[in-house]
């Protein structure tokens, strides 16, 4: 059970209007049609709100694959902060040199190097600079990817919805469609000797798209024959997200950097990584001034990366992701599969602990959304396909709360799908 503090004095009604005067209209709004419930508190895979409700998260934007607060990570992240959360970046500092040693014990073989960010997009921006500082100017991203949304990353996010407003982005950018090795080979060849490639494993805001068979071995193949940095975004399909500790795990692939994110905090402390092989991280390594951000690689969230890497491993939460994503994939297959040809639900895909359910209209995805939450589930859409309902559920959730899930899924879709009709 819980053990947080009281909840804050501050409830619904009032907190949406702290929004709307303070951190925007749209997003006080959006808290509005959501009930206005605040959320206060949180343990393993649930969510408790100002009124006592508590939610089963299979959201997150997969960042939860620990839970909420897991004891290994609050422990780690509770020491350090009564020791030594910031440091003065004058001093070389124990905990990041733990972290990069940690994590590179789990990276494909060769990705020895680390430059700690604070987010995925900044791990993004790094990647992306280091590309350039071996002559890579050309980007080459995958259609619906997505890697963020400052301005280098949003260059290869593949979403005019969010590009236009800010656009001229980075020049000489392309997007080709994702598991189309023949377009991927036509761009490359135009750009003989200064391309970057970017893609992700398996797309997340993408929909949950999956790559076909040796896909991710022929993107690697196509790179070293001309000439291109290869960079594997696996801020969503990392740390044991697929079943996998790594999405290019299932082919074996090495990239030349590999972007790491949101399961790296643990679920507590944000913080993210660009890891390289040495001789693409040369250019940082010989100038440690060359990318700097003030707060990157902090003690308190080194420690928190710590933390979640042993937990993982020493857990074995991996393996388990593998077998709760079999069982879970079947559940809603079994509970979508009235509701296919011609119903509200055309396709479930997934891998691990990341799976997709994509409905015939968006309007669909929006009513299960509400009526997951009425029904104590929080669940994402897919920021790249409006038409994909997203799980991502942590690989602490017991038989019980799939079958929570499961049911409470089944009255929704049986809902909707009569509103629909």
């Amino acid at each position: 059970m819980s053990t947080a503090l009281p909840a804050p004095r501050t409830h619904g009604a009032e907190t949406v209007e702290l929004y709307r005067r303070h951190l925007g209209s749209g997003r006080a709004v959006l808290g509005a049609v959501l009930g206005g419930m605040v959320e206060v508190d949180s343990e393993g895979p649930w969510v408790h709100t100002h009124d006592g409700r508590r939610f089963l998260d299979f959201g997150g934007y997969g960042v939860f694959i620990l839970g909420h607060r897991h004891p290994s990570v609050v422990a780690a992240v509770h020491e350090q902060l009564h020791r030594h959360p910031l440091a003065t970046r004058v001093f070389l500092e124990p905990v990041a040199a733990r972290a990069a040693q940690v994590l590179t014990a789990r990276t494909p073989p060769g990705l020895d190097l680390v430059h700690f960010v604070n987010s995925g997009t900044e791990a993004t921006e790094a990647a992306l600079k280091l590309a350039r500082a071996h002559g890579r100017n050309a980007l080459i991203s995958m259609e619906s990817g997505y890697h963020g949304k400052t301005l280098g990353a949003l260059s290869v996010t593949a979403n005019r919805l969010y590009q236009d407003p800010f656009a001229p982005l980075l020049p000489d950018t392309a997007h080709v469609p994702y598991g189309d090795a023949g377009a991927l080979a036509t761009a490359l060849a135009e750009r003989r000797g200064r391309a970057c490639v970017i893609l992700e494993p398996v797309q997340g805001e993408g929909g949950v798209r999956i790559p076909p068979p040796g896909y991710l071995a022929e993107v690697s193949r196509l790179c070293r024959r001309y000439g291109a940095l290869l960079v594997a975004d696996e801020v969503q399909t990392g740390l044991g997200r697929l079943g996998t500790w790594w999405g290019v795990d299932a082919e074996r692939v090495v990239p030349d950097m590999m972007l790491v994110g949101k399961g790296l905090s643990g679920g507590v402390v944000p913080v993210a990584a660009m890891v390289a092989t040495e001789e693409v991280y040369h250019p940082f390594s010989r100038d440690p001034y060359l990318h700097t951000s003030t707060f990157a690689a902090s003690p308190l969230a080194c420690a928190a990366a710590v933390a979640a890497v042993e937990a993982l491993d020493g857990e074995d939460h991996v393996t388990r992701a593998a077998a709760l994503g079999e069982t879970l994939l079947t559940g809603v297959r079994a509970v979508c599969a009235p509701y296919l040809n011609g119903g509200p639900v055309r396709e479930v895909r997934g891998r691990g602990l990341l799976i997709g359910v994509e409905c015939a209209q968006e309007q669909a995805v929006g009513e299960l959304v509400l009526e997951l939450i009425g029904r104590g589930v929080l669940v994402n859409h897919s920021l790249n396909a409006g038409r994909v309902l997203r799980l991502t559920p942590p690989a602490v959730i017991r038989e019980a709360e799939v079958q929570f899930f499961l049911a409470a899924f089944a009255q929704a879709l049986r809902t909707v799908s009569a509103r629909l009709r």
